[in-house]
């Protein structure tokens, strides 16, 4: 079964690529991914405010504490809450280039146009067969603008593009007022993909403690319908790949993001529940479920569903919205599977 697929301009051999995450922070788990048939790898990302807190480490290094705050360190993480360091991640980087021959995807988490330093350039010149750029901006001021919000967002597009040579991917929020407007945008500001979507980890409230606190939760097959929709809604219309993240937990998952239009499916937390093995699974359970249904090839599987091919694209519009409402058959059933 014929399982290739292209993403960022590589070929590769099937779509189920681990993404952004703890699981490449070692060699040897790197290894055993890329031993699991990994076709391509992303690691963990690189923050905007870990280069920025160097950067002003270096700066009252030398120009002393006269005018520092005694609150300013409480801003951002301790140095120690980060696994690597701006100079150990690019360190890290060269190490997973040697160690494997699969390409390797460097992440930068931020959303300022002037915060990279020479980061995006630097993670190339060490090896980064490609770039993605994970934005991430909460506008949680009633002062700044969705306008302002996406121009913020599409000037670091621009300035990291103009940094690197190689593939440049860019993992959106689906929360803007129009996902599809922005992601021509984005494509126009040197995009080449794009990766649907960045999974916010909301803080809770310790009630008992009167504190906020950080929660992790992994992911689910149930976040898988908002990717399907706006991968249906971008399918031939963006001149850019399309990646899904969030939701791949099967093969089935894996086969509605492609049917959707998704050119790859971007896999962590399965992984994590799972290991590196179960690669092997998701391969095996794709290629079995599609000869099962006599398709070909993932080439002839991909983009059926979306918004231009699918019988019914109004249900990706409003119409399902309105029909789970009025049918209270829908709505028995979903009591039904909750008891």
């Amino acid at each position: 079964m014929d399982l290739k697929t292209k993403y960022l301009g590589f070929d590769l051999e099937h779509p189920f690529v681990p993404g952004a995450s703890p699981l490449c922070d070692h060699l040897d788990t790197v290894r055993r991914l890329e031993d699991a048939g990994a076709p391509a790898l992303v690691l963990r990302s690189l923050f905007e405010e870990q280069i920025v807190e160097e950067q002003l480490e270096g700066f009252f290094n030398v120009e002393g504490h006269g005018e520092s705050s005694a609150e300013a360190q409480s801003f951002l993480p301790r140095p120690r809450s980060f696994v690597f360091g701006p100079e150990e991640y690019l360190d890290h980087l060269r190490r997973v280039k040697e160690a494997v021959r699969i390409p390797v995807i460097a992440s930068l988490n931020g959303v300022s146009a002037h915060g990279w330093s020479d980061y995006p350039r630097l993670m190339e010149e060490v090896g980064a067969d490609a770039v993605e750029l994970n934005l991430y901006v909460l506008a949680l001021s009633p002062d700044v603008t969705g306008a302002q919000v996406e121009e913020q967002c599409l000037d670091a597009i621009r300035a990291v593009r103009a940094q690197v040579q190689v593939p440049l991917a860019v993992k959106l929020s689906p929360f803007f007022s129009s996902p599809a407007a922005f992601a021509r945008q984005a494509v126009a500001a040197g995009a080449d993909a794009l990766v649907l979507f960045n999974r916010f980890y909301q803080p809770d409230i310790d009630v008992a403690a009167l504190q906020v606190e950080p929660s992790l939760h992994l992911s689910t097959s149930a976040e898988l319908p908002l990717r399907l929709r706006w991968l249906a809604a971008l399918s031939g219309r963006v001149k850019a790949d399309l990646a899904i993240t969030g939701g791949v937990h099967t093969a089935q998952d894996a086969v509605k993001a492609l049917m959707a239009g998704a050119d790859v499916a971007q896999v962590v937390s399965v992984l994590l529940r799972r290991g590196p093995e179960h690669l092997h699974t998701l391969k095996a359970d794709l290629s079995e479920w599609m000869e099962r249904h006599q398709w070909p090839s993932l080439s002839h599987l991909k983009g059926v569903m979306d918004l231009d091919r699918c019988p019914d694209p109004e249900l990706y519009e409003r119409a399902n919205y309105m029909l789970m409402l009025q049918n209270g058959r829908h709505l028995a059933a979903a009591m039904g599977e909750n008891r």
